[in-house]
């Protein structure tokens, strides 16, 4: 009840911040969607209104200009209804320049698949469906023969019991002559019967290399360039099971980032049935092999050095990378008073880190308990703790300068940031936040923190939550796989809390640091921004957790009128800084979800879908 009152609460602070930054308008809007998503139906919620689809096949007559794009499909055995629902799908597409191309390997008891085809053929007229028969060589081999009739400039998978939605070849062609992308990839989502009543979305982020190492993100409807397929040997069947996912890792590491482009539209529908992954690889269990490998793979061809191992949940994976040489990190503690929350740290740490090259630097702040004091001397000169010091800051609070000062004692190659309220849980935490920081291209890494309940502190920062920046799956109870295994993978993200955050030393000083003028707020949101807008990825582990002891009920005191015009000061830097618009659209967040909570709900304001721009 206490959750659910401070939700509420949380929503109508929400709605108050959108009136006072954006106007009536844009909150009675979200108020609006949000009501609908509880109040009324959700059918054809993803599907472009009627009016859009017939501007789109106005626009799209006669194919001039478009991209010919050629959706492959290995047909096996297909039931006959989802064989004619995948048929009617591309012959109601909204542009006419699309070629489907179907192998197949239906053995001789399944003739009525050949039939249908050629009754679509016939209703087509514009040779426009490719057929041809093979031998089943399995879901690769299948593939590669119908990329083979493919004379498209791009090429499309689809399995041969799903539904592509009617805009979907319209809505690739269109980003394809706006980016000029060699891969794509679109949102999807799950039905049963009838794509107009579909069960849920997967609300895809925008390319993101850490998590597609862990799991096949991507699935459909993906669409590259016809030569780049064949470039790279097209699908293997030694991954036959996980083949997608072998062949976006193989496609999109021969890519600049700019030339993968994620489309926020749902392009696809899965059908879910029994034998199909999207109920679950059960159905398949050689998929998982087939991932590792693929992944295994794609390691040695990127010069990369580590073990995979099966990851928390089925169909995700982890990659134990090698830390090179035993770099010494520094582990700086603000702490005022509290001797007995920072022991709990000290002790935590020193009794469970597996990884013993590190040093402690506390960097105290004001206290002025005498058992502080006394607790100091207790711990430095060789005493409780080894390699810990205490560096004595005299300034007034300032959280970042706090930081920045106990920097100049650190000797560390990499320096993790800490609040004194947290709790190591396992004893590996360390070396795996090392084991990403100290990756190619990466600045610093993210832990997993719950509260003392066991539900989720922090699993990463999206921005634009709230109005400005919320904590990813907060509330969630421990152990879950938060939406699309986003709580269980490694993956990438815009920022993360620094209540335990390990960053590259060199990072660290390139950026000159925390930004003193954040002093309590968004400081760490800020520095995750302005890593990445120097080029360097922020990273964040499920497999580093933590306690974190902080209230759940803490929040900004709107009685003490001086910390409320701090925080409202701190909230308008970082907009001014990094521009409205980029907080409220991060690449890792989806804008088919929620930007009122932090548990990736989905979005009542589906406009997006609605009533797409094209």
């Amino acid at each position: 009840m206490k959750l659910k009152l401070k939700r509420i609460k949380e929503l109508l602070g929400y709605a108050l911040t959108v009136l006072r930054d954006e106007g009536p308008g844009p909150m009675l809007r979200r108020a609006a969607g949000f009501a609908r998503r509880r109040l009324l139906g959700k059918r054809a919620r993803y599907l472009p209104k009627k009016a859009v689809l017939e501007a789109q096949r106005q626009a799209a007559a006669g194919g001039e200009g478009l991209p010919l794009v050629s959706v492959c499909v290995p047909l096996y055995n297909t039931p006959q209804q989802y064989l004619r629902q995948l048929l009617e799908s591309l012959a109601g597409q909204t542009s006419p320049a699309w070629q489907l191309c179907l192998a197949d390997a239906s053995d001789p008891g399944h003739p009525e698949v050949g039939r249908l085809v050629e009754e679509a053929q016939k209703a087509d007229g514009r040779g426009r469906i490719l057929y041809t028969r093979v031998e089943n060589k399995g879901i690769s081999a299948n593939t590669n023969a119908a990329a083979q009739m493919a004379t498209g400039e791009y090429l499309a998978l689809a399995d041969h019991d799903d539904v592509l939605a009617p805009h979907a070849v319209y809505t690739v062609q269109q980003a394809v002559l706006d980016t000029g992308a060699a891969f794509l990839y679109s949102d999807e989502a799950l039905f049963t019967k009838s794509i107009r009543r579909p069960m849920v979305g997967h609300f895809k982020p925008d390319f993101a290399p850490e998590y597609l190492l862990c799991c096949n993100y991507i699935c459909h409807l993906s669409a590259f360039r016809r030569e780049l397929f064949f470039e790279v040997g097209g699908e293997r069947t030694v991954c036959d099971g996980s083949q997608d996912h072998d062949l976006f890792l193989r496609l999109t590491e021969r890519l600049e980032e700019d030339q993968i482009v994620h489309i926020p539209q749902v392009l696809y529908y899965w059908r879910v049935h029994g034998g199909s992954t999207s109920g679950g690889v059960e159905a398949k269990p050689y998929v998982a092999k087939a991932a590792k490998k693929a992944i295994a793979d794609h390691l040695e061809r990127t010069g990369q050095r580590g073990t995979v191992r099966d990851g928390l949940f089925p169909s995700t994976y982890k990659v134990d990378f090698e830390i090179e040489g035993e770099p010494l990190v520094s582990i700086l503690i603000p702490s005022k008073d509290h001797a007995g929350d920072l022991d709990k740290c000290l002790r935590s740490i020193y009794e469970k880190t597996e990884w013993r090259n590190f040093e402690v630097i506390v960097i105290e702040n004001n206290s002025t308990e005498a058992e502080t004091f006394a607790y100091y001397e207790a711990i430095t000169g060789g005493g409780r703790y080894p390699r810990c010091q205490v560096a004595r800051y005299q300034g007034p609070f300032n959280f970042s300068a706090i930081n920045n000062f106990g920097r100049t004692y650190a000797k560390g190659d990499y320096l993790l940031l800490l609040n004194n309220d947290v709790e190591v849980i396992n004893g590996g935490w360390l070396t795996e936040l090392l084991m990403q920081a100290s990756r190619p291209g990466v600045a610093m890494c993210g832990a997993m923190l719950y509260y003392p309940d066991d539900t989720i502190q922090h699993a990463g920062i999206i921005t634009g939550l709230g109005g400005y920046a919320g904590h990813s799956h907060k509330y969630k109870p421990r152990g879950g796989s938060g939406y699309m295994f986003r709580a269980a993978t490694v993956q990438d993200l815009s920022a993360v809390t620094a209540a335990c955050l390990l960053v590259r030393a060199e990072v660290y000083d390139k950026l000159e640091g925390l930004d003193e003028d954040f002093t309590v707020a968004f400081n760490d949101v800020d520095f995750c921004l302005r890593a990445r807008r120097a080029g360097w990825r922020v990273v964040w582990t499920p497999y580093a957790q933590l306690y974190h002891h902080e209230s759940k009920s803490r929040g900004i005191d709107e009685r003490d009128k001086a910390k409320k015009e701090r925080f409202s000061g701190e909230q308008r830097r970082l907009t001014e800084r990094f521009g409205r618009q980029a907080l409220t659209r991060d690449p890792y967040y989806n804008p088919s979800l929620t930007l009122d909570r932090e548990d990736f709900s989905e979005s009542g304001d589906l406009r997006g879908l609605q009533r797409p721009q094209r």
